[in-house]
């Protein structure tokens, strides 16, 4: 599982994820809201056609993204966007790349 977390451009986290896999990625926004003092209201998970979201939900100050699908040698954005109870809006993203294993 080595090959999963590609962080060397920490500008542009990458995740490998096989076509046929069905996981929950993890956005952790507790260092940020503990910071600001604040929590997740909201969230939206958004995610460019040709992976699927199946679901998401807000677990903490965690949010939790579960992804299906995906093309073998395509690279995806996924952002997930919260509001929090104090009305900040802040947007974090990784990049999963799609890898036949």
């Amino acid at each position: 599982m080595t090959d999963t977390y590609d962080v060397t451009n920490p500008d542009k986290p990458k995740i490998v994820k096989d076509p046929n896999a069905v996981l929950d990625y993890t956005f952790d926004w507790t260092a940020w809201l503990d910071d600001v003092v604040d929590t997740i209201a909201t969230r939206q998970v958004i995610v460019p056609s040709g992976i699927t979201l199946d679901s998401s939900a807000i677990a903490g100050k965690k949010v939790i993204a579960w992804l299906s699908g995906g093309t073998a040698g395509a690279t995806y954005q996924i952002t997930c966007r919260i509001t929090t109870a104090g009305g900040r809006t802040d947007d974090r993203s990784i990049f999963v790349k799609i890898k036949e294993r």
